[in-house]
C-alpha cells in the first residue's frame, strides 16, 4: 500500500495535483485498502492514475518550445517572452528557444534576441527534452518537423505563417504576394502536420489590406506583427481552437518557391511596367534587379514608374521604341527604360560602385552621344540568356491539391 501511495504521490506531483490519502483498515482484515482524492489546478486527468501516460494543461500559462530564425520569427518570440510568467496574467510559464545553425558569422535574429533575454537555445537538431512543454510554436524556421517530435507535445506544434492560406504554401509568401500584386494578405496559424509544409487544419485566420507601393520588407513587418498578435491570441484559448480547427480549403491553393538569382535578372522584351516594378518591390532589397550593359553587369537599386518623372501619357510617346533602350531624363535625373508595354525609370545604379543616374550618363552614355556612336548596344540594356527551369513535380502537385 505505501508502495502505491508512493507511486501515486510521485505522479500527482510530477502534474501539480493536490493530494489526498484516506487510509482505511477494516476490523479483523489484515488487507488495507486506500481511497485517494486528486484534485486538479490546471491539468484534465485519466479516469485513473493507473496507466495514464500523459497529463494535459487544460488552460494557461503553457509551456512552449519556440522554433524560429529570422527577424520575422523574432516577433512573435518577443511577445511570447513577454507574456511569459514574469508578467501578471503570464500565457506562458516555460520558453525555449530551437533555431539552426548560423552560416554566416553573424547571429541569427532569433538566436541573437534569445541570448539577450536568457531564453535557453537549442541548435538544431538537437531539440533536448520535450516531455517538459505542452506545444511548439514554429515560425519561418524552414525545415520539416518530424513526425516523432510533432507527436511529443500534448498540444501538437503551430505554426504562424504569413498568408491566407491554402495561397501561397512554402518559404516565400511575402515576397510572392508582392510579386503577384495581391491587394489582400493575412495570416494564418495552423497546426503542423508531417511530411508536408502548410497544409494543416487552420486555427486562426486574419486578412490584411496590401498597402499601395508596398516593398516585400514593409509588409513582412506588417505581418510579423499581426502573427505575434494572433499566435498570443491562439494560445488564450488553444484548447478551444484546436477543437474548432477547420481544414484548408483544397480551391485556391497556390505554392510560393523559394527566391533564385535569376528572377533578378529583368526581361526587358518579356515583362511590362507593372510586372518589373513589383518585382523590384519584392525583390529589391534583398536581391536588386539586374541587367546587362556592354559586357557589365549592372544593379539596379530604385526604379520608378514613368508617370512619376514624366507625368502625362504625351510625354511618354516621345520615348516609345525597342525594349532595352536607354533614355536620360535630365530633369528628373533619372534613366528611362523601355519594356514589354512601356517605360520605367532608374534612379540610380551599381556599376563597381554606386552611380546616380546623371553620374551613369555623364561618366559612361555621355561619350557614345559626344562620338555619335552608332553602335545601338550603348543604349540598350540587355538580358543574359537563362535556362528556366519547369515547374518540379513537387511544386505542381502542391499547387493542384
Amino acid at each position: 500500500m505505501l508502495t502505491l501511495m508512493r507511486n501515486c504521490r510521485h505522479l500527482c506531483k510530477k502534474a501539480l495535483f493536490h493530494f489526498f490519502y484516506f487510509p482505511s483498515v477494516s476490523p479483523g482484515n489484515t488487507n488495507s485498502t486506500c481511497t485517494f482524492q486528486v484534485q486538479s489546478l490546471n491539468y484534465s486527468t485519466c479516469h485513473t492514475i493507473q496507466g495514464c501516460d500523459t497529463w494535459k494543461r487544460t488552460r494557461p500559462p503553457w509551456r512552449v518550445m519556440f522554433f524560429g530564425t529570422d527577424d520575422f520569427a523574432v516577433e512573435s518570440l518577443k511577445a511570447l517572452n513577454e507574456f511569459s510568467s514574469k508578467t501578471t496574467g503570464a500565457l506562458v510559464e516555460k520558453l525555449e528557444v530551437v533555431t539552426l545553425p548560423a552560416a554566416m558569422p553573424k547571429e541569427l535574429p532569433v538566436r541573437k534576441y534569445a541570448k539577450q533575454h536568457k531564453i535557453v537555445v537549442h541548435e538544431w537538431p538537437s531539440v533536448g527534452t520535450c516531455d517538459q512543454f505542452d506545444v511548439g510554436v514554429v515560425v519561418s524556421f524552414g525545415r520539416l518537423l518530424p513526425e516523432d517530435l510533432i507527436l511529443q507535445f500534448p498540444y501538437g506544434i503551430l505554426n504562424v505563417h504569413p498568408s491566407l492560406l491554402p495561397r501561397w504554401r512554402g518559404p516565400a509568401p511575402v515576397f510572392h504576394t508582392i510579386l503577384h500584386g495581391d491587394k489582400v494578405t493575412g495570416v494564418t496559424v495552423m497546426k503542423v502536420r508531417p511530411k508536408r509544409f502548410d497544409v494543416g487544419p487552420i486555427l486562426m485566420q486574419e486578412k490584411l489590406s496590401v498597402p499601395p507601393e508596398c516593398t516585400a520588407e514593409i509588409l513582412g513587418a506588417m505581418l510579423a506583427e499581426l502573427g505575434a498578435k494572433l499566435l498570443l491570441l491562439t494560445l488564450e484559448a488553444l484548447p478551444s481552437c484546436i477543437a474548432n480547427a477547420r481544414e484548408q480549403p483544397k480551391e485556391g491553393a497556390t505554392f510560393a518557391p523559394k527566391l533564385t538569382s535569376a528572377l533578378r535578372w529583368i526581361r526587358w522584351t518579356e515583362q511590362n511596367c507593372k510586372q518589373i516594378i513589383q518585382l523590384h518591390r519584392a525583390l529589391g532589397k534583398r536581391m536588386p534587379l539586374q541587367t546587362l550593359w556592354m559586357g557589365h553587369t549592372l544593379r539596379l537599386l530604385d526604379i520608378v514608374e514613368a508617370h512619376t518623372i514624366l507625368g502625362t501619357a504625351e510625354n511618354l510617346m516621345q520615348y516609345k521604341t525597342n525594349a532595352g533602350s536607354i533614355h536620360y531624363h535630365k530633369d528628373s535625373n533619372a534613366l528611362l527604360v523601355h519594356c514589354q508595354d512601356g517605360l520605367v525609370g532608374v534612379k540610380a545604379l551599381i556599376m563597381k560602385k554606386k552611380l546616380s543616374a546623371a553620374d551613369f550618363y555623364n561618366g559612361y552614355l555621355h561619350q557614345y552621344v559626344s562620338f555619335k556612336s552608332s553602335d545601338n548596344a550603348a543604349w540598350q540594356f540587355q538580358t543574359p540568356k537563362l535556362e528556366v527551369k519547369e515547374k518540379t513535380s513537387v511544386q505542381k502537385k502542391e499547387i493542384d491539391v
